[in-house]
């Protein structure tokens, strides 16, 4: 069931033709701010592929991908869930190097999303990927890259208070970094959303790592695709949310799989039927660069940095008629 929180007394800081322009800016600002900071270059990403070339994002596995008939090109093609093994794939054909990253908007349509003021079935965001060395497969290479993309958020952030300095928005420029092990250490009998959200409330800012493994529970934090981020050196970064309380996702991101990595993980998840496909294939034979990436939410970061109550009051997308009416009598406008 769809689900909404309504915050007492709440009004939009910005008018809907200030919140477009403030919209732009902040998408001018932090794809800037973001290739800057990794060394990215921006460029042209596919809304849809074919399923034989393994590129698509299969998530936690139970999505199901929006497919289509594509007669001309005698195949069925999907629309991308996300680009995480795409981008791999594409440093490798325009012959990037170690040091040097892509970046690029990536529009997805996520057909099984339960709807609420954080998500929506249509889902943009920045997604990046750069080449590394074996040597920075590391802790340290990670957090490093956890810290540029909060320092670039900050930086957008500044930049729109700048020309609207009545935005509430503060954020905090620390980041706190956890392990998904210490965190069911500290709070063993709340669920891993609980767990994020006591400790996100308490840090403000902070950087999950380590999603997609078993815990000494058994169980793991969350949900991770076996075959591009590597469960051990991945990680979400979260800002704590007052308007609605809540833990804000902004990105998810990891360093990603290599040979024995993938082989690993593809066991674990019971995917070994991946293995004969394209991208899995070229992976499991070293043809593809060493790599780390994410995704950043553009939506998302426009809902934090404008405070918005509800993802639709900067996105246009399709909802409920109980959110519609509910954001209607509460005076949130949907666009």
């Amino acid at each position: 069931m769809n689900k909404i929180a309504i915050p007492a007394n709440y009004r939009s800081s910005l008018s809907l033709y200030d919140t477009q322009a403030a919209i732009a800016l902040i998408k001018e600002s932090f794809q800037y701010a973001l290739a800057t900071a990794l060394n990215l270059k921006r460029v042209s990403a596919p809304l849809f592929v074919d399923p034989s070339t393994g590129l698509n994002d299969n998530l936690n596995g139970v999505e199901r991908p929006v497919s289509f008939e594509a007669p001309a090109a005698n195949t069925t093609a999907e629309v991308v869930q996300s680009l995480a093994k795409w981008k791999r794939m594409a440093l490798y054909r325009y012959d990037f190097h170690a040091g040097k990253g892509l970046y690029t908007d990536m529009n997805a349509i996520r057909r099984d999303e339960e709807l609420d003021n954080l998500h929506s079935i249509y889902v943009d965001q920045w997604d990046w990927e750069k080449v590394i060395t074996r040597e920075e497969r590391t802790t340290a290479t990670l957090h490093a890259a956890a810290r540029a993309i909060v320092d670039a958020v900050c930086r957008s952030l500044d930049t729109v208070k700048a020309r609207y300095p009545h935005v509430p928005t503060e954020l905090n420029r620390e980041v706190s970094f956890v392990t998904t092990q210490e965190l069911e250490d500290r709070y063993p009998d709340k669920t891993p959303e609980e767990r994020e959200k006591l400790y996100v409330r308490a840090h403000n800012t902070a950087f999950v790592t380590q999603i997609g493994g078993a815990l000494q529970s058994g169980q793991p934090h969350a949900g991770r695709a076996p075959d591009y981020d590597d469960w051990s050196l991945n990680g979400d970064i979260l800002f704590y949310y007052p308007l609605l309380d809540c833990v804000m996702e902004i990105s998810s991101m990891g360093i990603r799989v290599d040979k024995d990595t993938l082989d690993r993980q593809l066991t674990l998840a019971g995917c070994d039927g991946r293995r004969p496909l394209l991208f899995h294939r070229m992976l499991l034979n070293n043809e593809l660069p060493l790599t780390m990436g994410g995704g950043i939410g553009q939506s998302r970061l426009c809902m934090l940095l404008l405070n918005k109550a509800h993802i639709g009051e900067v996105q246009s997308s399709i909802w409920d008629k109980a959110t519609a009416a509910a954001c209607e009598n509460a005076g949130i406008v949907l666009l």
